[in-house]
């Protein structure tokens, strides 16, 4: 095939997009409609770092609480980190909440968000999908978008062979060849929207699809066999320990580390496990501790069991915490695994409390004079 006739094809596969996209692009809150002004920047990068390992569904919940709290990338430069950490907790990666305080400050003190990919790839947490999209959807910047949504469809529309993540430097090389120089951010969400709604992991709705026509792996009649991908490793399983030390309505909480696992959070205290290793097991004080069950959780690096214990306190545990009032739990920002295991911790608190009462309604039944 010549050059220009590759050329055309591309072409093609940008205009037949685009077209598809102005009908049936998606209304999402931190979006423009499709031929309409660019949203702020400050909207499109807090929805990207959002996105970033999390699905739409669950980040628009949290975009839109972050908007009405700090509505500009001001007002998020000059809020606390621990309140915006707080405001994160579920979102998970909270590097991402870090970098996302830091990169606003440093925006507000240049005066605005760097128009280019170079610039923008200084701010903090900001890598080379982020500065893209920002550049491209913010800008009109032609920038080569590629998140997990376009890797599929373009790894099915050039067939692909190679296994992720080998295959990548190639499905960048051809995202680059069908990216046009105009409508640059429509181009890359409507990408976005296609990988999302119709060129989905399994089963894709190839019928529906408007690049059908140019789509070798659907010629081939093998969309699904695409992206290849490598057998994925098991996560290491890790044990640890969470403990619930209640006093006068009130739980005691800590603040992790910044360096490590869920660092700079609310927590309850630990065994000291991590990624690499399990935890130790013991408790931060001697006494009756009740073991209160355990809970999972699935990080990037590991699989966690974490038992829970508690414990009635009539004194301050030793080292750095504070009492939280656990009538206000929710606003303590906890971490999902630190929710988690504080939800087990009053789940079994009401049982045994119940039981307690039962206990005591027979008792008084046993010693009951007769009349």
């Amino acid at each position: 095939m010549s050059a220009s006739s590759t050329t055309i094809i591309h072409g093609t596969i940008a205009s037949d997009l685009l077209a598809w996209y102005d009908a049936h692009a998606r209304v999402l809150p931190w979006r423009s409609p499709p031929g309409a002004p660019p949203p702020e920047p400050y909207r499109v990068w807090l929805s990207e770092v959002m996105l970033q390992q999390t699905t739409t569904a669950a980040a628009a919940p949290y975009y839109a609480k972050f908007i009405d709290r700090w509505p500009t990338v001001q007002a998020l430069a000059a809020a606390d980190e621990a309140e915006v950490m707080a405001a994160w907790a579920g979102l998970g990666y909270y590097s991402r909440a870090r970098n996302l305080v830091a990169a606003a400050r440093v925006v507000a003190e240049r005066g605005g968000f760097p128009e280019t990919e170079a610039g923008l790839r200084e701010l903090p947490g900001v890598g080379a999908y982020i500065a893209a999209a920002v550049a491209a959807i913010a800008f009109g910047r032609r920038a080569v978008v590629v998140d997990a949504n376009v890797e599929r469809v373009v790894a099915r529309l050039f067939a692909i062979g190679e296994p992720i993540p080998g295959a990548r430097r190639a499905i960048r090389s051809s995202t680059d060849d069908v990216t046009p120089s105009g409508r640059a951010g429509d181009f890359a969400q409507a990408m976005m929207d296609l990988g999302a709604t119709i060129c989905t992991p399994r089963a894709p709705r190839c019928l529906l699809c408007p690049l059908a026509g140019s789509c070798r792996a659907r010629q081939a009649g093998m969309p699904d066999n695409y992206p290849l991908k490598l057998p994925k490793k098991a996560k290491p399983s890790r044990a640890g320990t969470a403990f619930w030390i209640e006093r006068e309505g009130a739980v005691w909480l800590v603040r992790r580390t910044r360096a490590g696992m869920l660092g700079g959070m609310r927590a309850l205290p630990d065994d000291g496990w991590s990624a690499r290793q399990d935890g130790s097991g013991k408790p931060p004080f001697a006494g009756r501790w009740r073991n209160a069950g355990a809970v999972r959780h699935v990080f990037t690096h590991c699989a966690l069991t974490l038992s829970v214990r508690s414990i009635r306190a009539t004194r301050d545990p030793a080292g750095e915490g504070e009492w939280w009032p656990v009538a206000n739990l929710e606003g303590a920002g906890l971490p999902t695994l630190y929710a988690k295991a504080a939800a087990r911790a009053l789940d079994d608190a009401a049982t045994q409390a119940e039981t307690d009462r039962g206990d005591d309604q027979h008792h008084e039944a046993q010693v009951s004079p007769a009349v």
